[in-house]
């Protein structure tokens, strides 16, 4: 809440420019204010300062003030030199500040109207940051097409790193050869920021995304993506395409194989085929590895399985024959189940000696063991210690020591406050934790 200040200590503290004086009126009257404008209602600072102004009314009123009060102060808002007018009855008052990006939050303000007694009018307003904001995950696919044929352009526009929704996006592409992007389509962004838009290609190029920006944040540019575009030639096509095994373990090998084909039926060897893979969930397409088909225009290969999605095989085409691209086939990963992990004890805690005076030392000794097929072991691990002060029932941390070979445990601290003590190993790669029993310690002053 701000802090009201009577006009004989405002004049002292900050100077007449604070409160002043509009033109006489009634004494025998209460003064009236009303509630502060703000101009812009939410001042945006981008590269530069920004000024924003503050605008009220009173009546019968001698003097008037303003104070604004930046987020977190807590000491009396900041006087704000006014500026009155005549209004009709009213008198109104102007005063300006200027805002830059460390202002950024939630101000408070405070008017008070001074007369006939005293009036106030309060209220809050916002500066904010401009947000940045990042055309991510753009795509042109595919990426090689017969000119006249459709193309899907997508992608996500992101704000301070989340979806923004509801803003133009303009589709822009240059052609090979040439040095400038030409607008093609715009498209508003939906839910989560995601946008699409179909487009008729017409030459090789590169296509591209741009937000140009808005009263609240700055603009971006999406990556380029190259599409080639040829004249129609004889046909191709892949046939019997296939990703296996599925389901197969993340981390094992998928392997990938098919036949290109041309004419309906003949083979085509000695051509480059890519293997693509789009991640379940993502729209994006990327190229993994490739072969070269053989006399017979099979291709084989491999890859690393690492999350469910989808492959295909894609052959850009050649001098007198059309690319294309096999059907998707979807391969679901599985992370295999951990081996199970071996049980430990921490066994033989004591804390001495006991009793103990405050400020000397506290030994610590236990055991770490881990069963080893029905044999229990010493075991090397990392193991904290805990306290629970007397009279409280909240555990707290001290420090974290380790076992030897053996799975010997020995530490100190220095003894502060009664309490009871224990050791807590929390499991590794290999072990589940477990933690010793408890041992309570009285520290005399």
């Amino acid at each position: 809440m701000l802090q009201r200040t009577h006009a004989a200590a405002i004049a002292i503290a900050m100077g007449a420019a604070t409160l002043v004086m509009a033109p006489p009126a009634s004494a025998a009257q209460a003064p009236s204010i009303s509630k502060v404008s703000v101009s812009p209602a939410s001042p945006v600072v981008f590269d530069k300062p920004v000024t924003a102004t503050f605008t009220f009314t009173t009546k019968a009123a001698g003097k008037a003030e303003l104070q604004l009060k930046a987020p977190g102060q807590m000491s009396v808002g900041t006087p704000v030199e006014l500026k009155p007018s005549p209004h009709g009855q009213w008198t109104k008052w102007t005063g300006t500040r200027t805002f830059d990006a460390k202002d950024a939050g939630r101000w408070n303000l405070l008017a008070i109207a001074h007369g006939d007694g005293e009036k106030s009018a309060n209220g809050t307003f916002e500066v904010r940051k401009a947000l940045d904001t990042k055309v991510a995950d753009f795509d042109a696919d595919p990426d090689s097409v017969v000119r006249g044929e459709r193309l899907r352009l997508s992608g996500r526009l992101l704000a301070e790193g989340r979806g923004y929704d509801g803003q133009t996006v303009t589709l822009t592409f240059r052609e090979k050869g040439t040095d400038a992007y030409r607008h093609v389509a715009k498209v508003e962004t939906g839910r989560g920021g995601w946008f699409g838009a179909r487009v008729k290609a017409e030459a090789t190029g590169w296509w591209r995304a741009e937000f140009a920006g808005n009263a609240a944040a700055r603009g971006s540019v999406s990556d380029t993506d190259r599409v080639d575009v040829r004249r129609g030639d004889r046909d191709s096509r892949i046939t019997g395409f296939d990703a296996r095994p599925e389901p197969i373990d993340k981390g094992d090998r998928l392997r990938l194989s098919g036949t290109l084909q041309v004419d309906g039926g003949h083979a085509l060897p000695g051509q480059r085929v890519d293997i693509l893979f789009k991640a379940t969930g993502s729209s994006r397409w990327e190229r993994v590895t490739g072969d070269v088909t053989g006399r017979d225009g099979r291709f084989w290969a491999s890859a690393t399985a690492q999350e469910s999605g989808w492959w295909r095989a894609v052959y850009r085409g050649t001098r007198g024959v059309d690319g294309t691209s096999s059907g998707s086939d979807w391969v679901r990963v599985v992370t295999p189940a951990p081996p199970a992990k071996a049980d430990t004890r921490v066994i033989s805690f004591n804390a001495s000696p006991e009793p103990v005076k405050r400020g000397k030392y506290l030994r610590f000794k236990g055991w770490l063991q881990v069963d080893d097929e029905g044999a229990w072991e010493g075991y090397e691990g990392k193991v904290q210690l805990w306290f629970k002060a007397a009279g409280t029932r909240t555990w707290k941390y001290v420090k974290t020591t380790w076992s030897n070979d053996d799975g010997k445990l020995g530490t100190k601290t220095k003894a502060s406050r009664s309490g009871t003590w224990k050791f807590v190993f929390r499991g590794d790669d290999d072990t589940n934790g477990d933690h010793s029993r408890t041992d309570y310690v009285r520290v005399k002053r």
